[in-house]
């Protein structure tokens, strides 16, 4: 009988200590699993499998800065409020909006020659000229209420001296569009990153909203221009002539 209870007592022993080892390798486990959690949250890596982008891999600003931007800083009285990248994004904006205008313009005095004579199409840019201009005003106004400074840059040639002909003169305003669409965005969301709501406001109503319109307007050019068989050499005049005479979004 004595040897019966000391064997069962080697035995509950013996569990005990198989019991004991594996709670030790589970606490183990456990804590490895921690910590190796821990490395991919710090690594960016999260439980559902999303990883964290990069630093190489973002997207770089396409704001048109001033480098050589003097701020108001100091001096201006009626500043308030105005970051300083802000001040300089409003300044380099400005100076892309004034050379949109004038590229537009030089594209309206090519359908003014006698050899491609398309009054309506010169209008019609004369007109998106005119609004550039306005608009390159309002930002400069703007700026001037905000307290700040602009600093005018050199006038560069429009790029545009080999456009002869109706199609690529709106694929090249459409295609300027939209960079300044893009860069209207960019100066509305860095207004709202340096706690300037009121920047990000008057971009967002005064000067993208209007650009959702007259891209629909230069999509529909577009489709006008390549059905009534206008090219983009001087080879579609009379499709050009169709599209000068009918077309009556050219005269608004």
């Amino acid at each position: 009988m004595f040897n019966q209870r000391l064997n069962q007592t080697d035995s509950i022993c013996g569990a005990q200590s198989v019991w004991t080892h594996v709670h030790f390798n589970v606490i183990l486990l456990c804590r490895g699993s921690v910590s190796a959690q821990a490395g991919l949250c710090a690594s960016g890596i999260s439980g559902g499998g999303n990883m964290a982008e990069p630093a190489g891999k973002r997207l770089k600003s396409s704001l048109p800065l001033c480098k050589t931007h003097r701020s108001s800083a100091g001096t201006s009285r009626a500043r308030h409020n105005l970051p300083a990248a802000v001040e300089e994004a409003l300044c380099g904006v400005s100076s892309l909006l004034l050379d949109g205008a004038y590229r537009l313009q030089a594209l309206a005095s090519v359908f003014e020659r006698d050899d491609v004579a398309l009054p309506r199409v010169a209008s019609f840019f004369h007109q998106e000229a005119l609004k550039q201009q306005d608009e390159t005003e309002a930002m400069l106004g703007y700026l001037a209420e905000r307290g700040g400074n602009y600093c005018g840059k050199d006038i560069q040639k429009p790029g545009c001296e080999a456009v002869c002909a109706v199609l690529p003169a709106l694929e090249l305003l459409l295609l300027q569009l939209k960079e300044e669409a893009g860069v209207l965005v960019e100066l509305s969301q860095l207004a709202r990153k340096h706690a300037d709501p009121h920047t990000a406001s008057v971009v967002k109503s005064h000067f993208l909203t209007p650009r959702v319109d007259r891209l629909k307007l230069l999509g529909d050019l577009l489709t006008s221009a390549r059905r009534t068989g206008c090219t983009s050499d001087q080879t579609g005049r009379f499709g050009e002539y169709i599209l000068n005479e009918l077309q009556e979004e050219l005269s608004r």
